[in-house]
């Protein structure tokens, strides 16, 4: 069994014991994203997923493909208030290639200004 990681530079070094992602066989797991350190940072939810989803596209590109093999996403938001906003934003990057999902409500995350993380599962 080989496993990669992957660190790219372009997403800056992660801050913890963490890799961007980890790709097993044919599928790549990505580590939770979020806008922190981004434009999109202090921004609502809309904005907040659209730095999470260029951070994806850098990885799947990076793997010589596109957010189309999205498997599964797994959706940690912090207001239940903003989920028509997400899924309005959601769909704009999903087009007809849903994923399947779970979403989580948490209290917090690790800055006061996030609102939503993302993590991934794509096929290669």
């Amino acid at each position: 069994m080989t496993v990669q990681r992957l660190n790219l530079p372009e997403l800056g070094l992660p801050a913890g014991p963490y890799s961007h992602a980890v790709i097993q066989g044919q599928t790549l797991y990505t580590s939770g994203f979020t806008a922190y350190g981004t434009a999109a940072q202090t921004k609502p939810v809309k904005d907040q997923v659209q730095a999470i989803f260029k951070q994806f596209e850098v990885i799947a590109a990076n793997q010589n493909t596109t957010l189309a093999g999205l498997i599964k996403v797994t959706i940690f938001l912090t207001d239940p208030m903003d989920i028509p906003e997400l899924r309005d934003a959601l769909f704009e990057h999903y087009g007809p290639n849903v994923p399947a999902s779970s979403m989580v409500i948490v209290k917090s995350l690790f800055s006061p200004d996030l609102a939503v993380e993302i993590e991934a599962i794509l096929a290669l």
